[in-house]
């Protein structure tokens, strides 16, 4: 499955809607990328599956690239 992980690039700054990144993941569940991302210093604000017309959509996108972790 792909998600789309949403997040702030520093834990400890204030989420600011302007500073949210995003990136595409392949896992097998929500709490799999969130524990993949753990060690990381992102702030993760939303973790969500992407499939069907959302996903041709992403997947449409020059940036689009799927992190396997």
């Amino acid at each position: 499955m792909i998600f789309k992980v949403y997040y702030q690039e520093n834990k400890n700054e204030v989420p600011i809607r302007e500073n949210t990144k995003s990136l595409f993941m392949e896992s097998t569940s929500i709490e799999e990328v969130r524990k993949s991302l753990a060690g990381s210093n992102f702030n993760i604000e939303f973790v969500q599956e992407i499939k069907g017309k959302f996903l041709e959509y992403e997947q449409q996108s020059d940036s689009f690239e799927v992190e396997k972790r």
